[in-house]
């Protein structure tokens, strides 16, 4: 299986922005819409494993937030649309730009109109090609993973993708039987008819499109309630022993970053282990998705403990605290990154600063031309922005003393918690729990490109941000 969210080479450009529009993000300037704030997704979905056919209705409950005579959708172009409905009404219009469903209602809608788009289409779902490999849906050997980081979500329903553009969704997802459905948010319903299985799934929590995920295949159900909150694993039947040696340690994970960062920011969490070997696990809202790689390397050196802890911290650093921008995405990694180092050091192994001395050290000798709060799209998933992103905040934390520096982390997620966020925001909330001027250590650390001389605060830094 190819990785996904990994080292990057660019190998085609991201779809366009349309002529005359300003892009919303511009890492990603294809992705994203302006002029309206979606506030219900409703999927019902239909798919079909071994032709990979997937049929959908997707209704798309919205606001206008400025004067519309176009709405666009990001919607990829291996999936058909064969009608559009806005409240209920047939829209004549609609045309397909490179990976847009452009619609164009018969009267202009006003600023601060609701209206709720209809939206029928199939097809046979392909990931989407662009600087990052491959993303969104992903036929595996035998069943369905959506890796949707950072532009995937459009892979297999029409939406507005973009991190910022958060909000609730259901999703009801048929498919044959044999397959057990694993999708973002709670089960609420299952029935069974002749040779095909309706899953029900409802997120209520306000969430960004990529952070949606759909897997499918044959796994067993293994389910605990001995830790801060229920926590559901869906393995193939021959790696449940793996599994629980792998995963030994996930309900105590759960205890000790809700210590550190505040409560677990969701009802549950699920994890899904695919037949499929993945070269990098995936996050989404409440779950995270593994190869079987991860439980067949359960005890030895080579074990994936750390991204085991590293897919947990997104939880609140990513899914419930979300960036509003891409070129943020320190805040999602080096937060990531650092929990793995917190993960060891209030586990009984090697504490933070070890870790923090040794990556140091490895970043010494690499290149000095990333710059953390805006490393450009090529580089936003460069293990150098993980690296560096959490040496920042052990940096942070030799400043201003762990009380201080905790106690930052619980309010940040606290905070922030269902909504979007900046660099500048993080920023703010930290000069209110430290006794110093930080911005030496920012001027260091997020907003110049050499490595600083030393990994606290530094003597000779000068400027403010």
């Amino acid at each position: 299986m190819k990785a996904v969210k990994s080292d990057l080479v660019a190998r085609i450009a991201s779809p366009r922005t349309p002529s005359g529009a300003d892009p919303v993000d511009p890492y990603l300037p294809g992705a994203g819409n302006h002029g309206y704030r979606v506030t219900r997704y409703e999927l019902d979905l239909s798919y079909k494993v071994s032709p990979n056919n997937l049929r959908g209705e997707a209704v798309i409950t919205a606001t206008a937030t400025e004067p519309l005579e176009t709405i666009r959708l990001d919607l990829s172009p291996h999936l058909t649309v064969s009608k559009v409905l806005l409240d209920g009404g047939r829209v004549t219009r609609f045309t397909r730009p490179r990976g847009k469903l452009s619609i164009t209602p018969a009267e202009p809608l006003a600023v601060g109109s609701a209206f709720t788009l209809t939206i029928r289409y199939s097809g046979n779902p392909k990931p989407i090609r662009g600087p990052w490999g491959e993303v969104g849906w992903e036929e595996l050997t035998d069943g369905v993973l959506v890796a949707g980081q950072p532009n995937g979500a459009a892979s297999w329903f029409p939406c507005d993708d973009h991190p910022s553009a958060k909000a609730p969704f259901r999703i009801r997802l048929t498919t044959d039987s044999p397959y057990r459905a694993v999708v973002t948010g709670t089960l609420v319903g299952k029935k069974r008819s002749g040779s095909t299985t309706a899953w029900d799934f409802d997120l209520p929590h306000p969430t960004s499109p990529y952070l949606v995920t759909v897997n499918l295949g044959q796994y067993d159900h293994l389910e605990s309630t001995d830790g801060p909150v229920p926590f559901h694993a869906f393995v193939p039947a021959d790696l449940k022993r793996g599994f629980r040696q792998a995963f030994a340690r996930q309900l105590e994970m759960i205890t000790v970053f809700s210590d550190l960062f505040g409560p677990y920011p969701f009802d549950s969490y699920k994890v899904v282990v695919t037949d499929d070997e993945l070269e990098i696990p995936l996050e989404a809202m409440g779950m995270s998705t593994f190869g079987r790689n991860t439980c067949e390397a359960a005890g030895r050196p080579d074990s994936d403990e750390r991204l085991i802890a590293h897919e947990l911290a997104h939880q609140w650093f990513g899914n419930a605290v979300t960036i509003a921008e891409w070129k943020h995405i320190w805040l999602h990694e080096g937060f990531a990154c650092y929990a793995e180092w917190l993960w060891t050091e209030f586990s009984g192994g090697a504490d933070a600063g070890s870790h923090a001395l040794r990556y140091y050290s490895k970043l010494q000798n690499s290149p000095q031309d990333l710059l953390l709060s805006d490393p450009g799209p090529e580089d936003m998933f460069d293990d150098r922005v993980y690296k560096r992103g959490a040496l920042t905040l052990h940096a942070l934390r030799l400043t201003i003393g762990d009380d201080r520096f905790f106690d930052l982390l619980r309010a940040w997620v606290a905070t922030y918690s269902g909504r979007t966020v900046t660099t500048d925001d993080f920023l703010h909330l930290a000069a209110d729990h430290s006794p110093v001027d930080l911005r030496p250590l920012w001027n260091a650390w997020l907003f110049s490109e050499p490595l600083p001389p030393t990994l606290g605060m530094p003597d000779d830094a000068t400027g403010s941000h």
